[in-house]
């Protein structure tokens, strides 16, 4: 197996293996080490494991093996952890592959694998279903207790009420920009637009207020993280493809703006997704290269005009994609304070919500026990909002009481725009300014 996407680099991960040294920094932040207190679900044990796996690279691992591996969060809170410097996201990332290509699993979870990417990816799909599935909760809902736990989880997903489409889907940029302010492209992703269009709204406004010019490309969806994280290389390479393409065609822009963290961080890493292709290679890190988190743009433009009222408390809940995946720490909490919002930092700061991805459907058991940690550290802090910067977290914390919204919604509603749809009513409305008036 030589190189990637199509397979393992075998002495890459041996490489990776040998930086670790052993020495256990990683199982104090460990969200599973945490919970089960089991050394193969810690980060060293599962290197050992995968030190085991790719010692045979021709055959299938143990069911030990992918047992613990499956578990992992990929939240990367042991790559800040580690003093050795392990490239543990390539590692694990390596191991899904090696697991997906040689192991044959039952044939419903082969099933539930194929299904969530298929569905997640696709707008339109995800939508019918939603809907859908907003009746089937309804006519299970006497037997919910006794529901399988992947199904109840998916189940969980569903809302309430399914948002309308957003501005930003619908390509409508609220504002004219205004010339030498910036260019920038903005990615929609596949399941935010459908869950919390309010988010990418927002940015448009925010961003429109500072005068951007923003561009949405109609042929880029989804990052390829879902594929990615779930081991099918192939499939995540074809969606970075059709991304590359998109953002080429829309011609030279000063960013690509991610407002969901989670795609951030597969998106700067496209450079090593292509690192064996000498067609994509360049290509690819060019786009790595301009690819910044929401967080990251605005804090290097000047601040917007206030129009609430300063010190109102607000939880930060740093998704992990950010503060270990993209090492991205400083700007949220420094926009949202020059904002006004009193930021409050729960306990616990940088362990996982548990939500990662598809993670909070594959494994409901081990995603339910850390949300509920993640949620008593935030109400702890004692603020009734929290701001987060990853879609899979925001609808995995909130609850009645923790009115969970993307940290972008916040600005856009300290600077003049609606209250965020996730705070419900009762809060503040902005005071007046020249886009109400107009």
């Amino acid at each position: 197996m030589n190189g990637r996407p199509g397979g393992i680099d075998l002495a890459a991960a041996r490489e990776r293996i040998r930086a670790c040294v052993h020495c256990g920094f990683c199982t104090a932040t460990c969200p599973t080490y945490l919970l089960t207190g089991d050394e193969l679900d810690s980060p060293r044990g599962r290197i050992w494991l995968i030190k085991d796996m790719l010692a045979q690279p021709n055959m299938a691992p143990s069911e030990r093996a992918v047992h613990h591996i499956d578990r992992c969060l990929s939240c990367l809170s042991c790559t800040t952890t580690c003093p050795s410097g392990v490239d543990y996201m390539h590692l694990i990332d390596a191991a899904r592959t090696h697991i997906a290509a040689t192991v044959r699993r039952p044939l419903l979870d082969r099933l539930t694998r194929a299904l969530l990417p298929a569905v997640l990816t696709r707008r339109w799909l995800f939508r019918w279903l939603l809907r859908a599935g907003r009746l089937a909760r309804g006519l299970l809902r006497p037997i919910g207790r006794h529901l399988p736990g992947r199904l109840a989880a998916m189940l969980a997903m569903v809302p309430d009420r399914l948002p309308t489409r957003g501005l930003a889907e619908r390509r409508i940029t609220p504002y004219p920009a205004r010339a030498g302010s910036g260019r920038v492209i903005l990615h929609l992703g596949c399941v935010q637009p459908v869950l919390r269009p309010a988010i990418d709204d927002a940015t448009l406004r925010v961003l429109s207020r500072h005068g951007v010019e923003v561009v949405i490309t109609r042929q880029s969806a989804c990052c390829g993280a879902l594929d990615h994280h779930l081991g099918r290389e192939a499939a995540a390479a074809a969606h970075a493809r059709a991304n590359i393409s998109a953002w080429e065609a829309a011609g030279p822009v000063d960013a690509i703006v991610i407002t969901a963290s989670g795609c951030g961080t597969v998106i700067k890493d496209y450079a090593a997704l292509f690192a064996d292709d000498p067609a994509m290679a360049a290509r690819a890190a060019r786009i790595a290269a301009l690819t910044v988190d929401i967080s990251e743009y605005l804090a290097g433009l000047p601040p917007l005009p206030r129009r609430l009222a300063p010190g109102l408390p607000v939880a930060l809940h740093s998704a992990c994609s950010l503060q270990h995946g993209q090492q991205v720490k400083a700007p949220p909490r420094q926009l949202l304070e020059a904002a006004g919002f009193a930021v409050r930092e729960p306990a616990e700061a940088h362990i996982c919500c548990g939500s990662a991805g598809t993670y909070a459907i594959l494994q409901p058991e081990m995603a339910q026990a850390l949300r509920a940690r993640k949620q008593a550290a935030l109400a702890a802090t004692g603020a009734a909002i929290v701001a987060s910067s990853n879609i899979g977290c925001i609808g995995h914390i909130a609850t009645p009481e923790l009115h969970t919204v993307h940290i972008v919604e916040l600005l856009d509603w300290a600077s003049g725009g609606p209250v965020p749809p996730g705070l419900g009513g009762g809060w503040a409305e902005p005071a007046d300014t020249p886009e109400k008036r107009a």
